[in-house]
């Protein structure tokens, strides 16, 4: 079986972190960059990402999640929120960031910057919402393959009032709203969850060939 596998099947949606661990920061940045390197459509990845460590702050969050103790006890708690809507600028801050990377002119770039311009900008304001949502939650995926590679636990969680996070980190001044947040740390003993058999569909049920 290979290590990707034998990563993945490690993992589990930790209830019960261990306080008293915290994730060093060479293994934060790394975790980190694997949701940089995170797929999204057009490669504009339409949000913004959190990392919240601030105690005050946690037992805020705590509060806007019905006091999940994930909120307190993990290492970090990384928030996604998405870009309510996108204008012009944004698409071309990126064409110019593609061009500076690739040692390329913006000019070169017009027609890519004219078909990315004539889809997203074009959505009504709640596709557009709904569409850097979904990009949100890619970047969360990416986020528990890293970290089941670096056997960092981790609880994926929509259980939260995303009104209220948006008001305790001051999101809605910047256009942003909570997508999605994933407490990160390392498992309690005291987690029974982690022996818990892995139930998925068996692969005659989920993949069909055509």
């Amino acid at each position: 079986m290979s290590s990707v596998i034998k990563n993945l099947k490690w993992r589990y949606a930790t209830k019960k972190f261990d306080a008293s661990k915290k994730i060093d920061q060479e293994d934060l940045e790394a975790l980190l960059e694997g949701v940089q390197l995170s797929a999204s459509s057009y490669g504009l990845q339409p949000y913004q990402i959190f990392v919240i460590e601030n105690p005050e702050i946690r037992e805020k969050l705590k509060s806007a999640a019905w006091d999940q103790t994930q909120l307190t006890d993990a290492s970090q708690v990384i928030v996604f929120a998405n870009h309510k809507k996108l204008d012009e600028a944004y698409v071309d801050d990126y064409i110019k960031n593609i061009a500076e990377t690739r040692n390329m002119s913006v000019e070169d770039l017009q027609g890519m910057a004219d078909m990315i311009k004539n889809t997203t900008l074009k959505m009504e304001a709640d596709q557009q919402n709904e569409w850097a949502q979904k990009q949100s939650y890619l970047a969360l995926g990416f986020l528990l393959n890293t970290a089941a590679h670096l056997k960092i636990d981790v609880c994926p969680m929509e259980g939260f009032s995303a009104e209220n996070f948006d008001k305790i980190l001051g999101l809605e001044e910047k256009g942003l709203h909570t997508a999605v947040i994933a407490c990160i740390g390392y498992r309690s003993e005291e987690d029974d969850y982690q022996h818990a058999t892995k139930v998925r569909k068996s692969t005659q049920d989920l993949f069909h060939f055509i």
